[in-house]
């Protein structure tokens, strides 16, 4: 059954921000991530920038390292709200300079969003990148909550279902409504990147606020396609317990991934579990790294 989002003939993806950097490389680390997406399909290409992290020099200095000319970025997205993905675009898009460069997210993004881990703050997008900050840069702001195609072969997830039952809950954040209410935040705009090819798909992940289960699962039944070549990103284990990585790990163990990359905010516990279950088809994420499918 096609699933009318089209297919990759390539796909290459350059990790360009993550907390740590491959052993002896020049690259710049920072809390955050980012990714640089080239996509193939016949003659067509397209260059799209999946988050920005949180320090821009950082950002544009791997980019040069890598040989990536910010001005080809044909389109961005960002996969949620938090600062250490989405700190700087308004800069970034000024950097790449153009009119009219879709932004995609999701319409909650701009929304309050806090956390009382020490003290109260706002965690989310900050009044240098605010909508109106991003449109003066050269934004055009596409805010989608359903799944979009970036690119023939290449989608958003738009909001994810939550199907677990060990996934998508407890993350003490908050928001407040618009009667000035305040309720918990459950990271409803946490969204992912897929990469639909003929031998499978790629997901590119923020943070898996989502539950990255739950991302991997919708993903494979939005691309009708249950192979799943990589997994590359954020999956927010760090703070985890015992009990979720056990379930998270067993439930990954009886998907059919080829690769894992995982980083950012999985933890180190989580990603030892994730070696000793899938071995050489795990790897920690390192900015500098890139990957070819």
């Amino acid at each position: 059954m096609e699933h009318g989002f089209g297919k990759l003939d390539k796909l290459k993806v350059f990790v360009l921000a993550e907390d740590s950097v491959l052993y002896n490389t020049p690259y710049l680390a920072q809390h955050g991530v980012s990714f640089f997406v080239q996509t193939y399909s016949g003659s067509e290409r397209a260059n799209v920038l999946v988050d920005v992290g949180q320090n821009t020099y950082a950002l544009m200095h791997n980019m040069e390292l890598m040989n990536i000319d910010s001005s080809t970025i044909d389109a961005i997205v960002l996969t949620h709200c938090h600062y250490d993905h989405t700190r700087g675009i308004a800069e970034v898009l000024r950097k790449i300079g153009k009119r009219d460069l879709p932004v995609i997210a999701h319409p909650d993004i701009f929304r309050l969003n806090l956390s009382n881990d020490p003290v109260l703050r706002h965690v989310g997008m900050t009044l240098e990148d605010s909508r109106e900050k991003i449109e003066e840069s050269g934004g055009r702001l596409i805010l989608a909550r359903d799944p979009l195609m970036v690119f023939p072969g290449l989608i958003t997830t738009g909001e994810v279902r939550r199907q677990t039952d060990f996934e998508g809950r407890g993350y003490r954040l908050f928001t407040v409504t618009d009667n000035g209410g305040v309720v918990e935040d459950r990271m409803m705009d946490d969204i992912s990147v897929v990469g639909i090819t003929n031998s499978g798909i790629v997901i590119l992940t923020g943070c898996s606020h989502a539950g990255i289960v739950n991302i991997i699962k919708h993903s494979a039944e939005l691309a009708k396609e249950d192979r799943v070549l990589a997994v590359i990103g954020g999956f927010h284990l760090i703070d985890a317990s015992d009990e979720r990585i056990e379930k998270t790990v067993r439930a990954l163990s009886q998907m059919k991934i080829d690769r894992i990359y995982a980083g950012h905010c999985t933890g180190f516990k989580a990603q030892v579990e994730l070696y000793r279950e899938f071995g050489e088809r795990f790897s920690p994420l390192h900015t500098g790294m890139s990957f070819e499918f």
